[in-house]
């Protein structure tokens, strides 16, 4: 005899359900089934959201580094920006435009 699971067999005395009463059974099982699997997405998303937030946080000293560098860029950029003799580096001239016009 089983105690954690109640009789299947056919008992006279039972009061018969009705067939909303079943179907409320159905929807409530089928809802609790959903519930249960939501509830088993959701946890596996909080997972991956807390390994992605944890890469992100390794890259930060890098992203850091890169910021740094780009400021230093634009700082050396603005200063060349500012001086009147900027030329175009490598041709030996200050003001590559005037070295090429024509003469004449």
């Amino acid at each position: 005899m089983s105690l954690s699971r109640p009789s299947m067999a056919y008992d006279p005395n039972a009061p018969k359900q009705s067939f909303f009463e079943k179907e409320r059974e159905r929807l409530v099982e089928e809802i609790s089934a959903g519930f249960e699997e939501l509830l088993t997405h959701s946890n596996v998303l909080n997972r991956t959201l807390e390994e992605v937030h944890g890469v992100g946080k390794e890259f930060t000293t890098v992203a850091k580094l890169w910021g740094r560098f780009d400021d230093l860029i634009r700082q050396q950029q603005a200063e060349q920006a500012g001086s009147a003799d900027i030329g175009v580096p490598g041709t030996g001239g200050a003001n590559y435009g005037a070295s090429t016009m024509r003469q004449g």
